[in-house]
């Protein structure tokens, strides 16, 4: 959903805020616009303003520039890009077979949106490794996006999503209005999530807009908004230590408000969300508890599964704890801090109005987490027990969901393979007819066992951001995007599957 640490970044407390350069933005076939100086990496974000916030910007550089040198030793070794292997594909019944996103580059954390009426389909990553997309004072990592016209089967070449000046963007969020095919997008600069939408298929995009007001530092965004496209919802992390924020626009993302809906020692961090035909607006997220003033380290206590709903677009919110977990594997791989397979949830509302969360967590503390999904029929008030749909005995993380029509869902989720073999991970795909009580047989979409240099027969190496994300076409079929890569430094790429 960009975590070099998962709490990637760092402070940006008032005392950065005033170290920033104001500086340009230049569009993708725009003009240049002043806007806030970037910092890089932007996942747990900023966090305790009495930190030093000068100790925290050179961490949060230092996180940025280990990807950049492990992904040029590994181009130095031959080790870097990915393809589709030549030999035959062992895909599941009724898919194309997995095949990269982009053979050169490393990329990270990808979003993809469906055009519910049309044969669009929209992929946003972060992109490390590649040449700056303008001069001077250019993003890295910057968004690159691709555009396909035939539901995934062909797709444009990467581009920049916004040429913007600065040192890095960060956590892209796509989405489609269902009415108009209008793509909304929001990614973070630094600290703080940005708007931008296109008319016209994606080719060209609006001047990014800001979201936060005067809350200080923003990070982790969530994008959901009405069928027309009129009522914008942006959940975010904010002040202070991570507490949930909600921005909300009623003029199709032009103008917004912030709203600030828990004070508490928790960081939440939001996953998902989506607005019901009716106008009810849904946000899951996990609040996590640290024991070190929440930055990044041991997870201490439950982590408790909340989803945010409003009824009144965006004025109030309630807050419903669906779940109570315990924080599993402690990640080891490169680079990686404790918490990155903790912590995350999905969801969806079908065309009913019924709503299925998705969430990881383990049953007792360090034990091997699995997935399970809950719904609720009566707009999120009241919530089903919880139905597993990962193995028992493997370690599973950040799983992906989406739905249409009546109790129609489709999810994938991360799972090692041999016992909780943490350097063989897989992507599983599985669907309900009846809105998440029962599933169908698991199904392997990462099926190719070679074609870059973290894959193997058994799976790939590690889960590459903490985040994917999957789609249903106009005609029906689901298209899923996820990350691998050699540790969690990388280098790795992006991925996808779709049914035929």
């Amino acid at each position: 959903m960009l975590r070099s640490s998962r709490r990637t970044g760092a402070l940006v407390s008032a005392l950065i805020v005033a170290l920033l350069l104001v500086v340009g933005v230049v569009l993708v076939n725009g003009p240049l616009r002043p806007q806030d100086t970037p910092g890089i990496e932007a996942r747990g974000g900023p966090q305790a303003e009495e930190d030093n916030p000068n100790e925290e910007a050179q961490e949060q550089q230092e996180g940025t520039e280990k990807r950049l040198e492990a992904f040029e030793e590994a181009k130095a070794e031959g080790k870097t890009g990915q393809v589709r292997p030549k030999a035959a594909l062992a895909a599941p019944s009724g898919w194309v077979g997995e095949f990269p996103f982009d053979t050169q580059w490393d990329d990270w954390e990808p979003a993809i949106a469906t055009d519910p009426h049309a044969p669009y389909v929209y992929a946003l990553v972060t992109r490390y490794g590649a040449p700056k997309p303008c001069p001077g004072n250019c993003p890295s990592p910057f968004i690159a996006i691709e555009v396909s016209a035939d539901n995934g089967a062909t797709w444009t070449e990467g581009a920049p999503l916004c040429a913007c000046k600065g040192s890095g963007q960060f956590d892209p969020i796509i989405e489609v209005v269902p009415s108009t095919g209008q793509v909304y997008s929001v990614f973070m600069i630094g600290f703080n999530v940005w708007f931008t939408k296109s008319t016209d298929h994606g080719t060209t995009w609006s001047a990014p807009v800001k979201t936060w007001g005067n809350v200080s530092w923003n990070d982790k965004p969530i994008l959901a908004m009405s069928d027309d496209g009129q009522d914008v919802y942006v959940a975010f992390n904010g002040p202070t230590g991570g507490d949930p924020w909600f921005a909300t626009s009623h003029d199709a993302g032009a103008t917004w408000s912030q709203y600030k809906a828990v004070n508490s020692g928790e960081y939440f961090f939001a996953f998902d969300g989506d607005v019901a035909s009716d106008g009810t607006v849904y946000f899951s997220q996990s609040a996590i508890t640290y024991g070190n003033a929440g930055k990044s380290g041991p997870v201490t206590g439950v982590i408790n599964e909340h989803v945010f709903v409003s009824r009144d677009r965006g004025g109030t919110w309630e807050d419903h704890l669906v779940a109570t977990v315990s924080p599993g594997v402690v990640c080891d791989a490169a680079g990686c801090t404790q918490d990155f397979y903790v912590g995350h949830t999905a969801m969806s509302v079908d065309g009913s109005g019924a709503v299925v969360v998705l969430y990881d967590g383990a049953a007792t503390p360090g034990g091997l987490q699995t997935i399970s999904a809950r719904r609720s029929t009566d707009k999120g008030v009241t919530w089903s027990a919880p139905v597993q749909l990962s193995v028992t005995g493997e370690e599973s993380t950040a799983p992906a969901v989406e739905s249409r029509g009546n109790g129609d869902v489709r999810a994938w989720y991360y799972q090692t393979s041999g016992g909780g073999n943490d350097d063989a991970w897989n992507i599983w795909y599985r669907s309900s007819t009846d809105g998440g009580a029962t599933w169908s047989s698991p199904l392997k979409l990462s099926d190719a066992g070679s074609g870059a240099a973290y894959k193997t027969p058994a799976g790939f190496l590690e889960v590459y951001g903490d985040y994917g994300e999957i789609g249903i076409t106009n005609t029906g079929k689901t298209i899923a995007i996820w990350g691998e890569g050699i540790s969690y430094t990388g280098p790795g790429g992006v991925w996808i599957n779709r049914q035929r």
